[in-house]
Parts: C-alpha cells; structure tokens; sequence
C-alpha cells in the first residue's frame, strides 16, 4: 500500500465530469517530504498521481460505461476511460504548475476534490510524456470539450 505524500486543497468538494482546467489547486505537501520539491519550480507543467478515495468500483456497473454516463457517448471498457471509478482507484493528471512555496504547490487543472490523498508528483518531460503522434476516438474529442 501506498503513503500519501500529500493532500489536495481545493474548493471543489464534490465530484464533477466538467471544467476541470479553471480549478486552481493546492497540493500540501507532508513537512518531512517539503525538501523534495526542491528544483520544480523550474518546469511549466507536472504530473499528479492521485488516490481517488471516493471512488467505488462496481463490475456491473462501470466495466462497460459511457463515459461520464452521457447517453451520446458508445459504451466502452473501463480501461478505453479516464473514469474515476476504476478497479484500482488511481488518477493521474498533468498540470500547470504555478508556484511552489514552502511545501505548498500551486497547480491548475487538476480533476481531485478537496482532501484527496496524493501519491506522487513527477515532472512533465515532453520527451516522455508528449507523443506527437497520439490519436484518440472521435468520441473522445467530444467528451472532452468541456472538461479542461
């Protein structure tokens, strides 16, 4: 099992399927883990490995899905879905990251609610984590018109 290294500060404290990309976070960072953070402020973007602790994986019910329930979206597999409910409730997200202060980051667009456990932080390197020739399904595009 895994340690949080930290906690989300937000003022979303309910779970939503949309407008993730104006949500300014924090990420409080444990005290005896804060030196770690040292040298990121150097990058633009990081990413954000996260226990989803609300969610609640039902087989029957989110193995096959449209994605965040809408009626105009195919029914696709769990692992086809950035869903939160999932067999193994981890969520990773890049962001923007604003500024790092004492043990306190500052991000925007991160898709967690108020309280949720952080495992991780990594640095984006667009050497590892930008693949110019990524395509994704038409349904995705529209799935994600207005989330970010």
């Amino acid at each position: 099992m895994f340690e949080p290294i930290g906690f989300v500060k937000s003022k979303i404290q309910d779970k939503i399927d949309h407008n993730w990309g104006k949500v300014i976070s924090e990420i409080i960072i444990k005290d005896d883990l804060a030196d770690g953070l040292k040298g990121l402020e150097g990058f633009s973007h990081i990413l954000v490995i996260y226990h989803l602790n609300e969610a609640k994986f039902i087989r029957e019910k989110h193995l096959i899905r449209r994605p965040q329930g809408r009626d105009d979206m195919p029914k696709v597999g769990i692992f086809s879905q950035r869903a939160k409910d999932r067999p193994n409730p981890i969520g990773v997200t890049a962001v923007k990251l604003l500024s790092v202060n004492g043990n306190c980051i500052e991000v925007q667009g991160l898709d967690a609610i108020d309280g949720t456990p952080v495992i991780d932080i990594k640095p984006y390197y667009p050497m590892y984590d930008l693949k110019e020739d990524a395509t994704v399904p038409n349904w995705v595009d529209e799935l994600m018109r207005d989330y970010f």
